[in-house]
């Protein structure tokens, strides 16, 4: 399964930082994130719980941006 989320994020090098983040979390098949749309797609591991993975996710990505910020 594929979703695609709205993200807030300052600079494209901290985009970058997310979209590693990202693909680092369990339960994250890919990850990619736009700066220049400031979305971020996200492709899930077959029977992932969405929730409970995009939740992670959002704390990996905090951990290596702070000020970050995914709209679930």
């Amino acid at each position: 399964m594929k979703k695609t989320y709205k993200i807030d994020v300052d600079c494209a090098n901290c985009a970058a930082k997310m979209e590693q983040a990202a693909k680092n979390s369990e339960g994250v098949k890919d990850a990619v994130v736009n700066f220049m749309t400031l979305k971020m797609k996200v492709e899930f591991e077959e029977g992932a719980d969405v929730d409970t993975v995009m939740q992670a996710v959002l704390k990996n990505c905090k951990k290596v941006e702070s000020d970050c910020e995914i709209f679930l």
